[in-house]
C-alpha cells in the first residue's frame, strides 16, 4: 500500500480512507484543543490557552457540514465559551466516562462509529479512540495512547494538531482548497 501525501506528511492508504468517511470530529479538551497546561490564579481563575489554528480548522469541517463534539472530563465555563464562539454544537463537559456520551451522541446524529474520529491524549480517551473509526492520538500523548492509535499526528496539542485532522478530512473527501492525492 502506497503512502498518500498530505498538507502535513504522508499517511497510509488506510489512514486516508478511514479520514474520508468521517461525518463526526471528537475531541478532548486538556492536552488536545489546549496544551494541557492550567493556569490557576489566586482567587480561583482557571486560564488556557487555545491554537487559533485549531479554531479555523474547526471551523472549516462544520462550514463543510462535518459536525464537531467535545467531550471532556474537566468542566470550565472558558471551554463552553470557545466552543459557543466556534460554533460547536455537541459539548459534554465533566465526564468520567466518555464511551457512553459518544454513543449517545452517535445515536442523536445517526451515524456509525466508523463515521467517526476522536482525538485524544491520555488513558481516559482510549475506550472512545478504540471504539469510533479513527481513534488519533496527538504527538505528545501518553505512551499507551500513542501505541494504540490509528494514526498520530505530528503537532502536539494545543499547537496545532487538531487544525491538522480538519485539513486531513477536508483533503481525504475532497473539500475546500486541496487538492486530495495529487501527487499519487
Amino acid at each position: 500500500m502506497q503512502d498518500v501525501p498530505t498538507l502535513y506528511g504522508p499517511v497510509t492508504r488506510s489512514q486516508y480512507e478511514k479520514a474520508a468517511q468521517i461525518r463526526l470530529l471528537v475531541c478532548d479538551v486538556d492536552g488536545v484543543l489546549s496544551n494541557g497546561f492550567i493556569y490557576m490564579g489566586n482567587q480561583g481563575e482557571e486560564l488556557k490557552t487555545f491554537c487559533t489554528r485549531d479554531g479555523a480548522g474547526m471551523r472549516a469541517l462544520l462550514n463543510a457540514g462535518i459536525e464537531i463534539a467535545i467531550i471532556t472530563g474537566r468542566n470550565s465555563r472558558i471551554v463552553s465559551d470557545r466552543m459557543r464562539g466556534l460554533g460547536v454544537r455537541h459539548l459534554v463537559q465533566g465526564a468520567d466516562q466518555k464511551l457512553p456520551h459518544f454513543e449517545a451522541l452517535l445515536t442523536k446524529l445517526g451515524l456509525e462509529a466508523s463515521q467517526a474520529a476522536y482525538m485524544g491524549d491520555d488513558t481516559i480517551d482510549l475506550p472512545v479512540m478504540q471504539a469510533c473509526g479513527l481513534g488519533i492520538a496527538v504527538a505528545d500523548a501518553h505512551p499507551l495512547v500513542l501505541a494504540r492509535a490509528d494514526l498520530v499526528t505530528r503537532l502536539g496539542g494545543g499547537v496545532g494538531a487538531v487544525r491538522e485532522v480538519c485539513d486531513l478530512i477536508l483533503q481525504a473527501q475532497g473539500l475546500g482548497d486541496y487538492q486530495p492525492e495529487a501527487s499519487v
